[in-house]
C-alpha cells in the first residue's frame, strides 16, 4: 500500500483502490486532500495494470464535504479553488477509462455527496446516508451537485432535497437512482471489491467506449450520440479484443482480454 498524506493507495489484482484518509476529520476535504486524489486518480488512470477503481473512506464517513476549519487555499477565492483544485478531481474521474466504483460508508455531504455522485458507480452501506446541507450554512449545492441531481431526479424534487437539506437514506438513494446497491455496512468493501472483479473481467475497451458514450451522451442529443457510437464501434470492431471476444463466443470459453 502507497500512502500519500491524505490518501492510502492500494492496487488488489487488477483493481485499484483509493481511499481518503482523514477519519479524524471525517474525511473532509483540504488542499492537501484535494491534490492527493487528483494524484492518485491519475496514477490509476495511467497504470495499465488497472482496469476498475473503487474509492472510499476510511473510517465512519465517506467524506463530510469541505473542511470548513481550513477550506480556502492561500491566495485563493472560493470559485479559484473550486476551479483549481476540485475540478481537476472530478475531471479525473470523469474522464478516465476505467469504471469507479463509490462505496460509501457513513455520510457523504456537501461536496463529498458531489464526488461520490461523479462516480461510474455506486454502492451504500446500509447505515449510510447523503446529504446537501447548503441552505443550513447559506452556499449553494457545487461541485456541479446541481446538475447532477437535476438530470437524474428532475429539477423539482433535486430542488426539495437541497433546500431542505434532507437526509438521505441509503435505500432511498437506491430508489432515487442515485445508487446502484445498498449492502450490509460491515460488508460494504468486500461487496465492492466483488462487484469491482467481475467487472474487471469484462473488455476493458468496450468498458471505456460505454463509460465515454454515455457520459457523452448525457449532456447531447440522439443523433450526435449515434454518430459517436458509430465512429467508436468501427475502432473497436478491429481490435484484437473484439476477435478475441468473438473467438472465444464460438469456442465456448472464457475471453482472454487485453486491452488492446
Amino acid at each position: 500500500m502507497t500512502d500519500y498524506e491524505t490518501v492510502k493507495y492500494a492496487q488488489k489484482d487488477s483493481i485499484a483502490i483509493i481511499t481518503i484518509s482523514r477519519p479524524d476529520a471525517m474525511n473532509s476535504f483540504n488542499s492537501e486532500l484535494r491534490r492527493d486524489l487528483h494524484a492518485a486518480f491519475q496514477r490509476a488512470d495511467t497504470d495499465k495494470s488497472v482496469r476498475v477503481i473503487v474509492f472510499t473512506g476510511e473510517g465512519r464517513s465517506f467524506s463530510a464535504g469541505a473542511d470548513l476549519k481550513g477550506s480556502l487555499s492561500a491566495g485563493l477565492t472560493v470559485e479559484q479553488q473550486l476551479q483549481l483544485e476540485y475540478r481537476p478531481v472530478f475531471e479525473a474521474i470523469m474522464e478516465t477509462g476505467k469504471p469507479v466504483i463509490a462505496a460509501v460508508g457513513g455520510s457523504a455531504a456537501g461536496i463529498g455527496m458531489s464526488i461520490a455522485l461523479a462516480c461510474d458507480l455506486l454502492i451504500m452501506g446500509d447505515n449510510a446516508f447523503m446529504l446537501a446541507p447548503f441552505t443550513t450554512i447559506s452556499l449553494v449545492p457545487d461541485g456541479g451537485l446541481n446538475w447532477m441531481l437535476v438530470q437524474q431526479l428532475g429539477y423539482r424534487r433535486a430542488f426539495q432535497l437541497c433546500i431542505e437539506s434532507e437526509r438521505i437514506s441509503a435505500q432511498r438513494c437506491v430508489d432515487l437512482g442515485l445508487a446502484n446497491k445498498s449492502v450490509p455496512a460491515n460488508a460494504l468493501l468486500d461487496e465492492a471489491m466483488s462487484w469491482a472483479t467481475r467487472i474487471a473481467e469484462r473488455a476493458p475497451l468496450s468498458v471505456a467506449a460505454t463509460k465515454k458514450a454515455m457520459r457523452f451522451a448525457a449532456a447531447n442529443d440522439w443523433a450526435k450520440t449515434f454518430d459517436l457510437e458509430a465512429s467508436m464501434q468501427d475502432e473497436l470492431r478491429s481490435s484484437a479484443d473484439a476477435a478475441e471476444g468473438v473467438t472465444a463466443f464460438f469456442q465456448k470459453r472464457k475471453p482472454d482480454f487485453k486491452g488492446a
